[in-house]
């Protein structure tokens, strides 16, 4: 700690998911030690990054592409225990592994800029200066609700994928589940079980992947997301470009119509949905209504996605005009001193491994040289 009160580390990691263990790791393999050179920061009460806050029924064997950590396999995993519990244990075993000693919870408000070219990362256990930054924080904190007329009329229940607790609670009920991605539609076929009545609506027509896919479709998929990032534009997920895995629950359900989708409705009602021009004629119990539909619904679930938890970044003014950082590899084109993993081309298990090695390997570079006012 120095005159003014700071701790000074040459490394500060905020996050530890998938992406911040990973860097941790590489930082303690380019001869970093915890506490002395570098400091883990994480919000969440335990291990588990974001996996922790999964829904009990999202049980091991339905994760598609769970890569392990580096350095650690993850084996013996039983697959009809929630993912919640066999990815938090994992992460526990593995920080006590490689001694990363996080520091939790702690929650980080602002980066800024210092004297010396340091970086002042201001947390809930006091401010740290830093000479670089890995940013790990991920997407999970930062839900997307999209807003439609009526929305704040509805009476009845509307919630997102970030608060899903499980089918259980739909029993009887009528559902209307939002998004196209893998969350809607897991949701949407656990829920179907239990609902008097599903709906699944979605802004575009999903797109259905067959066959295998790997590391050649892997990466085409990933360079299209990166394209994205380094043009300054908001990250997609990697998953909106590599569509949906034809699974044979998704066979199934789709057999049963369970996976019949209707276009995006046109706003929210008191008591459900309505769109000005009839969606689909002739089916459902829904009503005409002057040309349009109406559909009513006990819940609305907003499986819309995510956004990445960056606020606190902020100050550093990073952004582009397109609402994005934009990233070379995993450094800020506009501060070398920081780096995003797990942001978004490196936004999948085994792309945040990757970021965490590659960061680290330019970190190391910058603390090789002098250090030099910013």
């Amino acid at each position: 700690m120095n005159d003014f009160g700071l701790r000074d580390v040459s490394v500060v990691v905020i996050g530890a998911g998938q992406a911040g263990l990973s860097a941790a790791y590489h930082l303690r393999r380019a001869g970093l030690e915890p506490e002395r050179d570098f400091v883990v920061l994480d919000h969440a009460p335990g291990p588990g990054g974001a996996w922790q806050f999964r829904w009990a029924s999202l049980t091991y064997g339905k994760v598609h592409g769970m890569h392990a950590l580096p350095g650690m396999a993850l084996t013996g995993a039983d697959d009809s225990r929630p993912s919640s519990e066999v990815i938090g244990d994992y992460f526990t075993r593995y920080e006590e592994a490689f001694g990363l000693r996080v520091h939790r919870p702690v929650a980080v408000a602002a980066v800024r800029s210092g004297d010396g070219g340091r970086l002042l990362v201001e947390s809930s256990e006091g401010t740290y200066a830093t000479r670089a930054l890995i940013n790990a924080t991920g997407t999970w904190d930062r839900p997307f609700w999209p807003r439609y007329p009526g929305q704040e009329t509805f009476r009845g229940r509307q919630l997102h994928t970030a608060n899903y607790p499980g089918p259980e609670e739909f029993a009887g009920q009528r559902v209307i589940v939002v998004g196209g991605g893998a969350s809607g539609t897991q949701h949407l076929m656990e829920i179907a079980e239990v609902a008097a009545e599903t709906t699944w609506v979605t802004r575009r027509e999903p797109v259905w992947r067959e066959g295998p896919f790997g590391e050649v479709q892997g990466r085409a998929a990933v360079a299209l997301v990166e394209d994205r990032v380094r043009r300054g534009l908001p990250p997609q997920s990697v998953v909106s470009v590599t569509g949906l895995p034809l699974t044979d629950a998704v066979v199934r359900a789709r057999e049963r119509g369970i996976l019949d989708r209707l276009p995006m409705f046109d706003r929210i009602t008191p008591t459900g949905v309505a769109w000005d021009r009839d969606p689909a004629p002739g089916r459902g119990p829904d009503r005409e209504l002057g040309g349009g539909r109406t559909m009513d619904a006990d819940v609305i679930l907003w499986a819309t996605g995510f956004r990445a938890a960056i606020d606190h970044l902020a100050p550093l003014r990073l952004r582009e005009r397109g609402g994005g950082i934009r990233v070379e590899g995993t450094r800020a084109v506009r501060d070398e001193r920081v780096h995003l993993v797990g942001y978004g081309p490196s936004a999948s298990t085994i792309g945040a491994n990757r970021a965490g090695r590659a960061a680290v390997r330019d970190i190391r570079r910058l603390l090789d040289r002098e250090p030099v006012a910013v």
